[in-house]
């Protein structure tokens, strides 16, 4: 069947979320996406009455940058569909990165650009999808990399819908050849540099020769995949759902899972936290070292800026370098005063609190600074003057995030450890007025 609006109207109605609020469509003034913004036009408000747009990002990179956005401009005006031109700095750090740093700075444009419950529409069709699990092959991706491209995933406050990826690439030209007169070429897709581009103009024609069915074999392939990786995250979802402790997985329950059940659930677990996990051998082998650490040890096993940290008996991923108070902060104490602790910190502020600090007794200057070491305080009327140190064991606060408490200080005396402790000696009696800390979008620390 050909490609038409009505077979993208189809096409549509089985990728878009129920609950999309509009549509956006990715313009990069070449054929392929003029002919699917050509297609969604013609819908007009057929498809459930949903408003269409077109976003064009320009790079920058290339003195057909102004031949791009003055096509996007003319074909918009031809078809009166509203246009948002977004400017972008590319990181050129070499040739070779060239086109994954575009790829980057344009999605985090349109993502930024992107209005809540809006699809963003791409025009990937079946030869594109060929080409991706193709060149995951030759980088020995897993399942997932496999499955090449997803028809819909979520992205931003809305949602990537790629709506084309069972029409040829003939097809989609031969429709949208009306159109050709405002699209420009980019000399980038000529670049035999790029490895897609390499694919794409040196290696598929002999496999399409070769193999005329190939692209149809190559996206009917990822669809496989795609279903065998739902399955693999359905059998994650389970082992999750037994191993989840707090925001942490439970150390024995990992434990009793065969290697390849605790690479899939944990692959899933960061995936859900929104982050790439390490490559399959890695993730085996961090998880294998820090099963069998020492119980006394504290491993952590870093990858880009992240990191997998074992307390106790509890796994937890974390930020590779954790926040940390950095200069000691001036404060007062006075009700409602808060002090921003810096980033990914929060906000520590006093409330009202009875039995809590004597504010009385409170010197005009406090200061608020992470530990040193050696610091103690009477964490209760009746408790001995312990140690931070020791008050943090056996709270089990985690030890990487020991160097974010906000310890509060009157001249040299510790009054209070964030929201944890507050010293005896300076509080009021009990159930007099008295002041306590609240620590506002605090990072976890137990």
């Amino acid at each position: 069947m050909s490609f038409s609006a009505a077979a993208l109207h189809a096409a549509l109605e089985a990728s878009v979320p129920a609950e999309a609020g509009g549509l956006i469509v990715a313009l990069s003034g070449g054929p392929d996406s003029a002919a699917l913004l050509g297609a969604a036009a013609a819908l007009g408000k057929s498809f459930r009455a949903l408003p269409l747009r077109a976003v064009h990002v320009d790079h920058g990179l290339q003195a057909a940058a102004l031949e791009f956005r003055e096509g996007c401009r003319r074909l918009c005006d031809h078809l009166r569909i509203p246009l948002r031109i977004i400017g972008v700095e590319v990181q050129r750090e070499s040739a070779a990165s060239i086109e994954a740093a575009a790829r980057a700075a344009r999605y985090a444009a349109i993502e930024a650009e992107l209005q809540p419950r809006e699809c963003l529409l791409t025009a990937h069709h079946r030869e594109d999808q060929a080409e991706t699990l193709l060149l995951q092959a030759l980088r020995g991706a897993g399942v997932k990399g496999m499955s090449a491209m997803p028809v819909c995933r979520p992205f931003g406050r809305g949602w990537h819908v790629r709506p084309l990826l069972d029409v040829a690439h003939s097809e989609l030209q031969q429709f949208g050849a009306h159109l050709h007169a405002f699209c420009s070429t980019d000399p980038m897709n000529e670049d035999l540099r790029f490895d897609r581009v390499y694919l794409r103009n040196v290696i598929w024609p002999p496999i399409e020769k070769r193999w005329p069915g190939a692209a149809i074999a190559l996206s009917r392939a990822a669809h496989h995949m795609a279903e065998a990786q739902q399955l693999l995250d359905m059998a994650a979802g389970a082992e999750l759902r037994r191993l989840r402790d707090g925001d942490a997985l439970s150390i024995p329950v990992l434990r009793a899972l065969s290697p390849l059940e605790r690479v899939n659930a944990v692959r899933l677990w960061l995936c859900q936290a929104g982050l790439e996990a390490p490559p399959a051998a890695r993730l085996a082998e961090a998880l294998r070292q820090i099963l069998d650490a020492e119980a006394d040890h504290q491993p952590a096993i870093v990858w880009g800026g992240n990191a997998l940290r074992r307390y106790r008996q509890r796994l937890f991923f974390t930020a590779a370098d954790p926040p940390r108070l950095h200069d000691a902060k001036p404060w007062v104490g006075r009700l409602g005063t808060p002090l921003e602790l810096g980033p990914q910190l929060g906000t520590l502020t006093w409330i009202a609190q009875r039995g809590g600090i004597d504010a009385q007794r409170l010197p005009a200057a406090l200061s608020v600074r992470r530990r040193a070491g050696g610091e103690s305080i009477r964490p209760g009327p009746l408790a001995k003057t312990q140690t931070v140190q020791h008050l943090c064991q056996s709270l089990g606060v985690l030890p990487w995030m020991r160097d974010a408490l906000p310890l509060v200080f009157a001249g040299s005396e510790l009054i209070a450890v964030a929201d944890l402790w507050l010293d005896a000696g300076w509080c009021a009696a009990a159930g007099a007025p008295g002041l306590g800390l609240a620590w506002n979008n605090a990072p976890i620390v137990t």
